[in-house]
Parts: C-alpha cells; structure tokens; sequence
C-alpha cells in the first residue's frame, strides 16, 4: 500500500483526480463531547448564555465541511451535495454524541469533510458551553462509514467481538481470567485489546479484579496490567488511546465494577 498524497520523492503534492471516473460518494463520521450531567440538563434545556446551542453547532459543523479545503492543506475544494450534522445528548453517559454526514457526486471521497465537520461541531459545543464548563472533554472523533469510490466501501465496527482468547488464566480472586463478561465472582474490570493493537501484544481479552488496582482508575489498572504481564508495558507506550464503556478515557478516567475497558490504536481514514 502507498500514500497517495506522497510523490516519488517522498514529497508532499495534491493528488491529480481529473482522470477518475465520477461517482457517488458519501462519508459518515462521529465523535462526542464529555460535560458534567448539570452543563447537559442544561443545554437540553436551552439555558446556555449564548443561546441555542445545538442549532449554532449545526451550522459550525455544515460550514466547516464546506470548507475543510482551507483548513486541509492536500484537500480538494469538493461541490458537495449534502451535509448534516445531527446530534444525540445521552444522559447516562453525560454526553453530546455529533453525527455528520458528506456527500457529493465527484472524483474524490468526502471522508475529510465529514470529520472536519464533527470537530468543528464539537469545539462550536465546547465554546457555547465553556462558560459554565470548562471541563468538557471532546474525543471519539472517527470515521464510520464510506460508500464510493476505486476503494469501495468501508465500515467501522472498533468495539467488534474479539477472536477466541489467547491468553488463558484462573477465575478466582486475586487472579486474571479470560473471557467475554466479568465473570470473577468480586468486583472486577473487563479489558479488551483491539485491532493491531491485539495482534502486537498477543492478548485478547481478559478480566481483573477490581482491587487488584493500585488506583481505582485508568491509570492503575495499567500498572496493574503491566505487574501481571510485562507486554503490557506496551499500553504506556506510543499512541495507545483507551476507552471506559465505549467513552473515551484518560489516565485519571474513574473505574468501577463491571466496566469494559478497551485499548486500541489511532484509527485513520484514507
């Protein structure tokens, strides 16, 4: 596989498309941003300073994607036929999920435009809210889906069943054990490793008891990962990104009994 936007020379160039055939393209993408459940009520309830926010996001996001050949150095300006930006506040996880979605009739795929459109709509959501929230954390930015193309079409599926476990252990307390629920009779943390990050480590899935941790958060279940298996030392290193119950997470993101935790590499669209 080559890049694309790379010359022989290693250089970089925009990418001549005038000899492709046209067609139907369309790109789904998502991301979410994190706010305290009082910031959510809140903006449900239209009580932010600075007035509708959904609708001013929506506008963000529709503009932004219009004109991500300004912010993209390689991108094409694309005469796009379509853009949405939609929105679903979820309580439980005191959360704005952002949807957008591109599409066009044209040479070149619209991938770009639909996740400039969700970062802008999420940093719109961030400066409509950061007067009673400074807080909020924006993450999850992916792409989901693209149809079109020499490519063809692709679908993300990041939080998919893992294969057979290859790691193996007890089920007592105290011990690791493998499998798809947290099934230790104590409180316990589900981990899953994902995509090449699975396939680097050799590890799967595989549960630990909850006061097994140093700390009851991210950060200590690292440290307890790595104390049971030095490949684990592997999560501290390079670009690993972790998500808490499918909500992206960081070293200080609390734990409790029965979360699922995954660990898994930046992922990229082309």
């Amino acid at each position: 596989m080559t890049l694309t936007h790379l010359n022989p020379r290693g250089e970089a160039h925009m990418v001549d498309v005038a000899d492709k055939a046209e067609s139907r393209r369309e790109a789904t993408a998502s991301g979410r941003i994190q706010m305290k459940p009082e910031t959510l009520a809140l903006l449900a309830e239209g009580g932010m300073p600075k007035g509708d926010v959904l609708a001013t996001a929506r506008i963000a996001g529709i503009q932004a994607a219009k004109r991500t050949h300004e912010l993209i150095p390689l991108c094409h300006a694309l005469p796009l036929s379509k853009v949405s930006v939609d929105f679903r506040l979820d309580e439980a996880a005191s959360s704005v999920e952002v949807t957008a979605t591109c599409r066009l009739n044209g040479r070149t795929g619209v991938e770009m435009e639909a996740l400039t459109a969700v970062s802008v709509a999420c940093l719109t959501l961030y400066d409509m809210c950061k007067a009673v929230d400074k807080d909020m954390e924006i993450g999850g930015i992916h792409l989901d889906a693209k149809s079109g193309g020499k490519s063809g079409d692709y679908r993300r599926d990041a939080l998919a069943s893992a294969p057979p476990p290859i790691v193996t252990g007890g089920s007592s307390a105290g011990e690791v054990s493998v499998g798809p629920r947290c099934d230790i009779a104590v409180p316990c943390v589900r981990v899953k490793c994902l995509a090449e990050l699975r396939e680097r480590l050799g590890i799967s899935e595989i549960s630990l008891p909850l006061d097994s941790l140093p700390s009851a958060d991210v950060g200590g279940l690292k440290a307890a990962l790595r104390q049971h298996d030095e490949r684990f030392a592997g999560l501290s290193e390079g670009r690993v990104l972790c998500a808490v119950n499918q909500v992206m997470a960081n070293e200080t993101t609390p734990l409790t009994n029965d979360d699922e935790v995954a660990f898994f590499p930046p992922v990229t669209g082309g």
